[in-house]
């Protein structure tokens, strides 16, 4: 079974929770977009929604390239938290594994510190229609959030 989530273009639906360091998780919600052109440039764009709290969206666009054949890519991502962003992603037989860096420092909340951002995040496949997320954002070497949460494919 191949991977369908990253390496097909298609519209996922996001439900799972949302943890930061000494609060309860909240509930997320969120739709990702899969786009590929002719050259091997994949776009995947995710807004996440926190349906029960005030907490403002989270919008994340990545472009990246994948050669045919090749199990390893980097990409660009701008994130409306941490702004610029590089990263790597590896696709594994049941995995796909990213792990990205801020290419500047963004605050977003006053009286936050002004540490390195950076990011992991695990997609493991549990069916061509399903994957699960596991997604954290680190402060220097300390956790600050992570995301638990279930991909489902919308059919075409």
């Amino acid at each position: 079974m191949a991977h369908t989530f990253l390496l097909e273009p298609g519209r996922w639906t996001l439900q799972g929770s949302w943890i930061e360091r000494n609060s309860m998780p909240i509930s997320v919600k969120g739709m990702t977009l899969v786009a590929w052109n002719r050259d091997n440039w994949f776009t995947m764009a995710t807004k996440l929604k926190f349906p029960l709290s005030d907490r403002p969206e989270i919008a994340l666009v990545y472009k990246g390239r994948l050669d045919d054949g090749e199990r390893q890519y980097s990409f660009l991502l701008q994130h409306n938290l941490l702004g610029q962003v590089e990263g790597e992603g590896w696709i594994g037989p049941d995995t796909i594994v990213q792990h990205y860096w801020g290419l500047g420092v963004k605050v977003t909340t006053p009286g936050e510190n002004r540490q390195r951002r950076s990011g992991f995040e695990t997609l493991y496949r549990m069916s061509d229609d399903t994957y699960h997320l596991t997604s954290s954002i680190l402060a220097g070497h300390f956790l600050s959030s992570t995301i638990e949460a279930t991909l489902e494919r919308q059919a075409k």
